[in-house]
């Protein structure tokens, strides 16, 4: 069986480490859009703890992923740099990757799909990969076979620390480690290191 993921904006650390060690995945683009996953959100540590980003979707009961467009009516990308500013400006890395994030952010695009599928390229760029990112051509019911990944990783799970290894966060020294968030919390406190970690995630 082929590898098969969701897609998401600024994945869980999990999911980045899944991702390459499949590199023959391909991205679901054919699914009914579901609410309230990582398809559409990610977790980051701010001052205050842990905080979702959301990027605001159009769609219908019945939209397929690839036809979600992502909602610009409002200045969420602004809202989503600015956080990411105050929680992660002090981190080791953040200088050096902010402006290809924050001109990613920046694009429109058309669709959820296209923007996520931009910022999952830019992030495997950082970690030298070269990965295809095929996208579906058919829908395919769950399986429930361990290559289908789909429905893996979810932010209404508990989050566990189990098989990962705790880095130093921005603020370890108020707050306590927390696990398998946004990958972009490993790249700015990791940065060139962040590859070796992901592939030693169990």
């Amino acid at each position: 069986m082929t590898p098969l993921f969701s897609t998401a904006y600024l994945p869980p650390v999990r999911y980045v480490a899944a991702l390459l060690r499949h590199p023959d995945a391909l991205i679901e683009a054919k699914e009914t859009f579901p609410k309230q996953t990582y398809r559409n959100r990610a977790l980051i540590l701010t001052a205050g703890g842990v905080r979702a980003l959301s990027v605001p979707v159009l769609r219908d009961n019945h939209s397929r992923t690839e036809q979600v467009a992502v909602d610009y009516s409002d200045r969420w990308p602004v809202v989503h740099m600015r956080t990411l500013e105050a929680a992660y400006a002090a981190s080791p890395f953040f200088f050096y990757y902010k402006d290809g994030l924050f001109e990613r952010l920046a694009e429109r695009h058309d669709s959820l799909l296209s923007l996520n599928l931009s910022l999952l390229r830019w992030v495997l760029g950082l970690l030298k990969v070269d990965l295809p990112l095929g996208l579906t051509a058919d829908w395919l019911p769950p399986s429930g076979q361990p290559l289908d990944f789909r429905s893996a990783f979810s932010p209404k799970r508990p989050r566990s620390g189990e098989g990962l290894n705790s880095y130093y966060q921005v603020f370890a020294d108020r707050l306590p480690f927390e696990p398998d968030l946004s990958v972009l919390d490993l790249l700015f406190c990791l940065g060139p290191e962040a590859k070796a970690y992901l592939e030693a995630v169990a």
